[in-house]
C-alpha cells in the first residue's frame, strides 16, 4: 500500500486543482466506469469548491451512457495521508476503496491495494516544478468488488480490473490522450495477470508556441516494469493521437512497447474541466475502448538490435482519454 501517492498535496493556497479517479471494466456486462473525487481553488475571488463525478458506458447502448456531477463547497472535503482517506460530503476514498453518491448515482467499492505505485514525472521535473501537471498511480492494477447503481439500473462487479490515479497541478495541457489497461491477455485468449499500461501524452503551451507530445509511460507485464519516464524517454517517444485513437511507442532498457489504442466516437462520454485560472479543457473519455500492445525485446543478433516477443490486447477494456482546449462539434457535453 502506497499513502504517500494518494496524500492531498493543496496546501490551501489558490491556483490549485486535485483529482482521484478509478477506472474500470466490468467483463460480465462489458460497461465501463470513471469515477472521480477532485477539487478545484480558482485563482481570483471565487472560493474553492470540491466535486463528486461519475460516469459510465455501456458499449451495447451507448446511447444510455451516463455522465452526472456534483460540486459542493470546499469545507466538504476533509483529507488525512496515513492512513489515506478523502472525504466528500459522505463520500469516501481510501487505498482499499470508494463508497459515495448524489442523485440517482451511487458506488459501493472495495479493492485489495497492490504492492507499489508508479510515478509518471521524474522526480527531478517535479522538485524543479516543471510540470504543471503530475501524475501518480498509486494503484495500477485492481480487481473491484460491489456495486454501482445509474441510469434506473445496478451493476454487481465481481473482480472489474481497473487501476486508481492520483493528479495534482496548476494547469491542464492544451491537448492530451492518456491511456490505462489492466485487463490484458493473447490474442488466443490467455489472462496475463498482474500486467498492466498507463501512460499520457501531452502538448503543452511555451514561449507561444505547442511543445510536445512528451509521453510519460509505465507498464508491468510478466514479472517486469517498464519505466519509460525519465526525460529522454518522454521527449523521443513517437505519440500521435485523435479523438478516437493513439499510437505511441515507450522504451526503457532492454523492453519496447508498441500501442494502438483505438475508441468508438458513441463511446465517449465528455466532461469540460475547468483550470484554476478559468481556462477550460475539453475531454473525451470512454473505458471501453480497444488496445494491441506489441512488446519488443532487445535482443543480440536481431534486425535492429529489437525482437518482437509477443502482443497482447485488451478489447473492449482499454480505457482512453482525448481532451483539447475547444469542444468537438457534433459531441455532446455530459457535464460542462
Amino acid at each position: 500500500m502506497v499513502p504517500s501517492l494518494n496524500a492531498l498535496r493543496w496546501t490551501g493556497e489558490p491556483g490549485h486543482y486535485e483529482v482521484y479517479y478509478l477506472s474500470a471494466t466490468d467483463r460480465a456486462s462489458g460497461v465501463g466506469l470513471w469515477i472521480r473525487y477532485t477539487m478545484l481553488a480558482p485563482i481570483g475571488q471565487e472560493p474553492p469548491t470540491c466535486a463528486l463525478w461519475f460516469m459510465a458506458m455501456d458499449p451495447a447502448d451507448p446511447a444510455a451512457n451516463v455522465g452526472a456531477k456534483r460540486t459542493f463547497p470546499i469545507d466538504a472535503l476533509h483529507a488525512s495521508a496515513e492512513p489515506f482517506e478523502l472525504r466528500i460530503g459522505d463520500a469516501v476514498l481510501t487505498d482499499r476503496g470508494m463508497a459515495g453518491g448524489f442523485g440517482d448515482v451511487r458506488w459501493d467499492l472495495e479493492w485489495e491495494p497492490g504492492p507499489g505505485g508508479y510515478e509518471h514525472v521524474a522526480p527531478v521535473l517535479q522538485r524543479a516544478r516543471i510540470a504543471k501537471t503530475v501524475l501518480v498511480l498509486p494503484h495500477a492494477d485492481l480487481s473491484v468488488r460491489g456495486t454501482v447503481a445509474f441510469g434506473g439500473r445496478e451493476l454487481t462487479l465481481g473482480g472489474a480490473r481497473g487501476g486508481q490515479a492520483h493528479l495534482w497541478g496548476t494547469k491542464h495541457a492544451a491537448r492530451w490522450a492518456w491511456l490505462h489497461a489492466s485487463d490484458l491477455e493473447t490474442p488466443a485468449g490467455e489472462a496475463c495477470p498482474g500486467a498492466f499500461v498507463d501512460g499520457v501524452s501531452v502538448v503543452v503551451p511555451r514561449f507561444g508556441r505547442e511543445v510536445g507530445p512528451s509521453t510519460p509511460v509505465v507498464s508491468r507485464i510478466g514479472d517486469a516494469d517498464l519505466l519509460a519516464t525519465s526525460p529522454a524517454s518522454v521527449l523521443t517517444a513517437p505519440s500521435r493521437f485523435t479523438l478516437t485513437g493513439w499510437d505511441f511507442t515507450a522504451t526503457a532498457g532492454a523492453r519496447r512497447l508498441v500501442a494502438e489504442v483505438s475508441a468508438r466516437r458513441e463511446d465517449l462520454v465528455g466532461v469540460t474541466y475547468h483550470d484554476p485560472d478559468g481556462d477550460l479543457a475539453y475531454c473525451y473519455n470512454t473505458e471501453v475502448a480497444d488496445l494491441r500492445l506489441h512488446v519488443w525485446e532487445r535482443r543480440r543478433g536481431a534486425p535492429g538490435g529489437w525482437a518482437f516477443a509477443q502482443t497482447l490486447v485488451a478489447p473492449g477494456r482499454a480505457h482512453f482519454e482525448y481532451a483539447q482546449r475547444t469542444p468537438v462539434p457534433g459531441l455532446e457535453l455530459a457535464v460542462r
